[in-house]
C-alpha cells in the first residue's frame, strides 16, 4: 500500500492558493472571471458611496490591456496596521480575508464581505499599482506576478509620490490581468457598459465615468432616480398598464429598503433583487418578503373593490404578477450570502422588513391611486381566467403523458441512476438515427423534434400544453411544468441541446432556451442544461511528422462553459515516412481560417451540413464520448440581462430585435 504521511500535505501560502484554484474565488478562469476582477475593485468604491463618502468612480481602460478603478472615497488607510505592523494598504491588497467591512465600524453596510476581493484581484494579477491619496500626499505601491512586493518600504511607510489638496481623497488601482491564468485577458467594452449601467441605476447620485483609450470613447453614468429609472429602461419596449414605475421605500429596523415596479401587458414576470447593490441572482429572503406582502395587499384589494367575488378563490402570487417588472433593493449591515458569489440572500429579517415596507407604503400609494389598482387588477383577473384553463390544459396533459408517443421518440439509456444518465435533444429523426447508434446505451437517451417547437415567448400555458415536441420533453425530463415543476423528479444529470451547425439549428437551441427558461428556469439555474458542440470540419492533410503518432492539435478549454476539448482535437496520423497523411477535426469558420494560415498541404475538407453525415464513430468521438467532447454549459450570471435579452429575441416586436442585433454588432469580438 503506497503510504499517506505528512509529508504529501501541501500548504498553499498567501495568495499562492488563489492562483492554485482561481475558480473559488472569481468563479472561473474565461471571460466572465475575468470581469469580476473589475467588479471586485469597483464594489470598494461603491461601499465609500454607500457610506456617504464617494461621488465618483473612473474607469480607465488602457491601450496596453490594463485597467484602472480610481473612486474619491475616504482613500484605503497607510497606517501602520496594529497587528500586522506593516501598512495597512498592503494589509488589504496582501492578505486574504483583511478588510473594513469585518467589525462593522469603516461600513455599516457593504457588497464586500468577505475581505478577499483587492487581494484576489492582486493575486491573479502579473502587475498591480495602488495609488492613496490622503492627507495631502499620495502614496504609491506596486505588485508584480501575483502579489510579490515591488515597492520597498520608507521609514515603515509606504513612499510618498507626489502631493495633493488635502480635500483630495481616494484609491486608484491599475492592474493587468496574469494571461497565464486566464485564458483571454482582453475587456469587452460592452460588458463593461452594461454592468456600469445597471451600477448606476443601484446608486442614485453617484457619477461613474468610462473612459475606453482604444476606442478614443468616454462615457457618463449617473441617474437621479435609482431603480425607479431602472424599471423604466427596462419596459422601454413593453405596453405598460400605468404610466410610471411605482417608487417606494422606508427603513425596518436597520433595514433600508427600496421597491419600483412597473406592469405591463407581457405574460410573463422579471423580478430583480439586489443587496447592497449586489445582484442577488437566486433572490431569497427579500424576494419571498416581496412577493408575500404583494400577493396578500392585492387580493385584500380586489375583495374590497368587488373583482373577486365571495365564491372565488384567492388570486395566487403568478396572477397577480403576470406582467411585472420589479427591482427590489435593500441595505442590509449582516447580509448572509451563499457563497463568494452572492447568489443568495438567506436572511430572516430581510423578509419581515421588505414584507414590512412594502405593505405599508403600497397601500398608502394605492389609496391614493385607485385607477391605476384597478387597472393591474384587471390584469390579475384576466391571468386568473387565463390560468384556470391552463390548469385544465396542464392536468390533461399530466394525465395523457404516459400515453405521448414519446416513448416511441426516446431512445432511453438502461442505467436509472439519474446522476450518470445524460437527455440528448437532437433535430430530426436523421441525427437522432445517428446519435442513437453512436451513443452510449447505458447513460446516454436520445430524444428527436420532428420540427422546430412553439415559441413560448408570447404563449399561454394552455397554448403550450399542446404542442406535441413540449409534451415528449415534459415526460421524457419527468418533472412537470411550472408550477408543477420539481427538479428532484429530473430523470438526467445533464440536459444536452445538440443541433445542426446551421442557421435553423441555431434557432431550435434559442427556442429550447427560451422554453426552459420560461417554465423551467431552475434546469438552467442549477446547471443541467448544456449545448453539445459537434465539429463543422473534417480535414485531411499532408505533414512532416513520425509515422503512427497523435499529433496534438491546439487544445482549448473554456472554464465559464464546459468540458476541455482534448481528444477531439487531436490529429490523426497515418502512413509511414516523413510525409504523412493527417485528419483533424475543426469546431468553426475561424478554426478553419487558422488552419490555412499555418501552410498545410490541404489534402481533403469535408463541411458536416448535418449531424446525419458523420458516421457513429465520428460522431462518438468528436461529440458524445465524455472524454473527448465539448459540452457549453448554459448558465445565467445576470438576470436583468437574460430577461432582456429573451424579450427582444423571442418577441413579435421586430424593431427592437433589429436594434439591439445592429447595436451589439458594432461591438462584437471575434475570438480565432
Amino acid at each position: 500500500m503506497e503510504q499517506y504521511n505528512g509529508s504529501q500535505i501541501v500548504v498553499l501560502e498567501g495568495l499562492e492558493a488563489v492562483r492554485k484554484r482561481p475558480g473559488m474565488y472569481i468563479g472561473s478562469t474565461g471571460s466572465r472571471g475575468l470581469h469580476h476582477l473589475i467588479w471586485e475593485i469597483l464594489d470598494n468604491g461603491i461601499d465609500e458611496h454607500l457610506g456617504g463618502y464617494c461621488d465618483r468612480i473612473e474607469i480607465e481602460l488602457q491601450k496596453d490591456g490594463g485597467i484602472s478603478i480610481t473612486d474619491n472615497g475616504r482613500g484605503v488607510p497607510v497606517d501602520i496596521h496594529p497587528t500586522k505592523h506593516i501598512p495597512t494598504a498592503r494589509v488589504v491588497y496582501t492578505i486574504l480575508h483583511a478588510g473594513g467591512k469585518f467589525g462593522g465600524g469603516a461600513y455599516k453596510v457593504s457588497g464586500g464581505l468577505h475581505g478577499v476581493g483587492a487581494s484576489v484581484v492582486n493575486a491573479l494579477s502579473k502587475k498591480m499599482v495602488v495609488e492613496i491619496k490622503k492627507d495631502g500626499k499620495i502614496y504609491r505601491d506596486e505588485y508584480r506576478d501575483g502579489g510579490h512586493i515591488i515597492t520597498p518600504l520608507e521609514g515603515g511607510l509606504l513612499p510618498v509620490v507626489g502631493s495633493c489638496r488635502k480635500s483630495d481623497t481616494g484609491t486608484k488601482v491599475l492592474f493587468y490581468p496574469d494571461p497565464t491564468i486566464f485564458e483571454t485577458v482582453e475587456f469587452k467594452t460592452d460588458i463593461i457598459r452594461k454592468k456600469l449601467k445597471e451600477v448606476a441605476y443601484l446608486n442614485k447620485g453617484l457619477t461613474i465615468v468610462f473612459k475606453d483609450k482604444i476606442a478614443g470613447e468616454e462615457l457618463t453614468y449617473y441617474e437621479e432616480f435609482g431603480i425607479k429609472s431602472f424599471v423604466t429602461y427596462l419596459t422601454r419596449e413593453t405596453n405598460k398598464l400605468h404610466p410610471e414605475p411605482i417608487y417606494i421605500e422606508g427603513k425596518s429596523g436597520d433595514i433600508e429598503v427600496e421597491v419600483a415596479f412597473q406592469y405591463t401587458d407581457s405574460y410573463q414576470e422579471q423580478i430583480n433583487s439586489y443587496c447592497n447593490r449586489i445582484n442577488v441572482v437566486d433572490g431569497g429572503t427579500l424576494v419571498t418578503g416581496f412577493k408575500t406582502a404583494l400577493t396578500r395587499v392585492m387580493n385584500q384589494y380586489a375583495r374590497e373593490l368587488g373583482i373577486l367575488k365571495e365564491k372565488d378563490e384567492n388570486f395566487d402570487g403568478k396572477d397577480i404578477r403576470n406582467g411585472l417588472f420589479a427591482i427590489i433593493s435593500i441595505k442590509h449591515p449582516d447580509p448572509q450570502f451563499e457563497g463568494q458569489t452572492k447568489t443568495k440572500l438567506g436572511n430572516t429579517d430581510a423578509k419581515v422588513a421588505v414584507e414590512d415596507v412594502f405593505t405599508g407604503e403600497v397601500t398608502r400609494y394605492f389609496d391614493k391611486n385607485v385607477e391605476e389598482l384597478k387597472a393591474v387588477l384587471e390584469n390579475s383577473m384576466k391571468s386568473y381566467n387565463a390560468r384556470k384553463a391552463g390548469d385544465k390544459a396542464r392536468n390533461a396533459v399530466l394525465k395523457q403523458l404516459q400515453d405521448v408517443d414519446f416513448k416511441s421518440k426516446l431512445a432511453a439509456c438502461s442505467s436509472r441512476k439519474p446522476e450518470e444518465c445524460e437527455l440528448y435533444i437532437v433535430e430530426g429523426d436523421s441525427a437522432g438515427g445517428t446519435v442513437k447508434t453512436a451513443r452510449n446505451r447505458k447513460t446516454q437517451a436520445v430524444l428527436p423534434l420532428r420540427g422546430k417547437i412553439l415559441n413560448v415567448e408570447k404563449a399561454t400555458l394552455d397554448k403550450i400544453l399542446v404542442n406535441n415536441e413540449i409534451k415528449s420533453m415534459i415526460a421524457a425530463f419527468g418533472c412537470g411544468i411550472s408550477d408543477d415543476f420539481d427538479i428532484t423528479k429530473l430523470r438526467f444529470d445533464k440536459i444536452i441541446i445538440l443541433t445542426d451547425a446551421d442557421v435553423d439549428g441555431a434557432h431550435i437551441s434559442t427556442l429550447l432556451l427560451t422554453f426552459f427558461y420560461r417554465f423551467m428556469p431552475e434546469l438552467i439555474l442549477e446547471g443541467k442544461v448544456y449545448r453539445g458542440l459537434p465539429p463543422l470540419y473534417k480535414v485531411t492533410y499532408e505533414d512532416t511528422g513520425s509515422a503512427d503518432q497523435d499529433v496534438a492539435a491546439d487544445d482549448s478549454s473554456d472554464a465559464d462553459t464546459g468540458k476541455a476539448a482534448k481528444g477531439a482535437k487531436k490529429a490523426k496520423t497515418k502512413g509511414k515516412g516523413k510525409k504523412s497523411k493527417n485528419e483533424k477535426y475543426l469546431f468553426n469558420d475561424f478554426e478553419l481560417e487558422k488552419f490555412r494560415k499555418e501552410g498545410k498541404k490541404l489534402l481533403d475538407l469535408q463541411r458536416y451540413k448535418g449531424l446525419g453525415e458523420m458516421d457513429a464513430d465520428q460522431l462518438w468521438e468528436t461529440t458524445l464520448n465524455p472524454e473527448t467532447r465539448i459540452l457549453a454549459q448554459v448558465s445565467i450570471s445576470d438576470t436583468v440581462e437574460a430577461d432582456e435579452v429573451t424579450t427582444l429575441l423571442m418577441s413579435n416586436n421586430v424593431p427592437p430585435r433589429r436594434a439591439f442585433i445592429m447595436e451589439e454588432a458594432r461591438y462584437a469580438k471575434l475570438d480565432v
